[in-house]
């Protein structure tokens, strides 16, 4: 289905590149790696010495360890990547999210050898990724933006200057970052001395940036964001919109598509405008642009993400578009039919966390119509502490929202992962809470809650 997007479809064959190397791990490694195989694509996987018996060193049709399972060693290390690259012929690359998929170094490096990287160029990764080059850009390019920080922030006095002049409530924020890392609230002078340099030091860990940003803080807005995908043509489309307002401490837990708390007309306009915008920014692939949005109708610009999301998956279910093959076509240079993607029915998504570092003695996934669950864990997996805790998706798809929510509080009961603790009982509560159900949480709500929940 994804090549009705395209005015002219070349066989696989002729593409420019025949073996694809993920450099990533865990679900999304997984992920690309099966839409590869059913194009006929060969694939390498790349590995943290942690991750040696991983799924998607199983499933790869080759396999190179590139380090130890400290990120900097292996999945940060461009180097490695790129000899791992050379020594098995792959002839592109896929980031995945996360890792080096929005870092401009990495795709000048993957440029420089004569390696397709499969997202967009390190110029424009670069001004995406330098929050207020953003901003004005998008800005003339027709979209609502808050009042942020004329440049990056290095220093707490430079942070503290930009904050006066910006008013408080603030966010700071990593200027290379995303997934809530290096973010945080600051309310006065006094807590940005407090917290500038612990979001700057998360930053750093995260990112290898202490780059940081700030911009206006608004309250109790929801969080929107619309999936586009651009060729080099300057085409772009819109591919529907998501509701990520589920968040846990700046991470999203449950996300849902469409959003259907916005209006229609305001929902086609954030697609018309999400694409015009994206079009002139000589871009190339898919991306989402992140909005907040009011209960009155009004929206602003956050940032825009330059690789496939975490809870791309909703978005898959309801425009019968796979994502990863989009990219992938993209980047072999075929040429978007401009049009209005047509949406149906409603999917959710619930992310599952590791809460500890283990074993998993006793595994059951759901299933049924409409249950998809993307993971990368099996019987007997050890869940590292290295990295990230997410472990599994689980998608439901339906006709309509409130049915989605009934069966996906059958599937969270069905679910059964043992041997560590993970977050399923608090999906299984967000699931019954009325804010939830009538769509009246915030960005605040989870957290607000579970303040609530700790202080009785």
């Amino acid at each position: 289905m994804t090549s009705r997007l395209f005015k002219l479809n070349n066989s696989v064959s002729k593409w420019p590149f025949h073996k694809v190397l993920v450099a990533n791990r865990g679900e999304i490694a997984v992920r690309i790696i099966r839409t590869c195989r059913v194009l006929g694509l060969a694939t390498v996987a790349v590995y943290s010495e942690t991750d040696a018996k991983s799924l998607a060193v199983q499933l790869a049709d080759q396999a190179v360890c590139i380090g130890p399972d400290n990120v900097n060693a292996s999945y940060l290390n461009i180097a490695a990547i790129i000899s791992a690259a050379q020594l098995t012929g792959a002839d592109a690359i896929h980031p995945g999210y996360g890792f080096l998929s929005e870092s401009p170094d990495f795709a000048d490096a993957c440029l420089k050898n004569g390696i397709k990287l499969i997202g967009p160029s390190g110029d424009v990764m670069r001004l995406l990724g330098d929050k207020e080059q953003a901003r004005m850009t998008v800005a003339k390019a027709g979209l609502p933006v808050v009042k942020g920080s004329s440049t990056t922030i290095d220093s707490l006095a430079e942070a503290l200057q930009e904050a006066q002049e910006i008013g408080y409530p603030i966010m700071v924020k990593a200027s290379a970052g995303g997934g809530g890392k290096g973010m945080r609230i600051v309310n006065s002078p006094d807590e940005m001395a407090a917290k500038f340099t612990v979001a700057q030091d998360e930053a750093k860990a995260a990112f290898g940036s202490g780059q940081m940003y700030l911009e206006q803080y608004l309250a109790n807005p929801r969080h929107i964001e619309v999936q586009i995908a651009a060729d080099r043509y300057g085409n772009a489309i819109a591919l529907g919109e998501r509701d990520c307002t589920i968040q846990a401490r700046h991470q999203k837990v449950m996300e849902e598509a469409p959003a259907v708390v916005v209006p229609a007309r305001i929902r086609d306009e954030m697609l018309r405008r999400s694409a015009d915008a994206v079009a002139q920014l000589n871009y190339e692939g898919v991306g989402t642009i992140e909005f907040l949005y009011n209960h009155d109708g009004s929206y602003y610009f956050m940032e825009m993400n330059t690789r496939i999301q975490v809870e791309h998956p909703i978005t898959e279910m309801i425009t019968d578009v796979d994502l990863v093959e989009l990219q992938l076509r993209l980047a072999a240079g075929a040429e978007l039919e401009p049009q209005l993607v047509a949406t149906h029915g409603f999917a959710l998504e619930c992310r599952i966390n590791a809460l500890t570092p283990g074993r998993i003695t006793g595994l059951h996934l759901p299933g049924g119509q409409g249950v998809r669950v993307d993971t990368a864990i099996y019987q007997g997996y050890v869940v590292p502490n290295s990295y990230d805790g997410m472990i599994a998706k689980i998608i439901v798809y339906g006709d309509r929202r409130q049915r989605v929510l009934q069966q996906m509080q059958a599937v969270i009961d069905e679910t059964v992962i043992t041997g560590i603790q993970t977050n399923l009982g608090l999906l299984a509560q967000i699931l019954k809470e009325p804010s939830f159900q009538r769509l009246t949480a915030t960005v605040n709500w989870l957290d607000d809650l579970q303040k609530k929940s700790n202080d009785k």
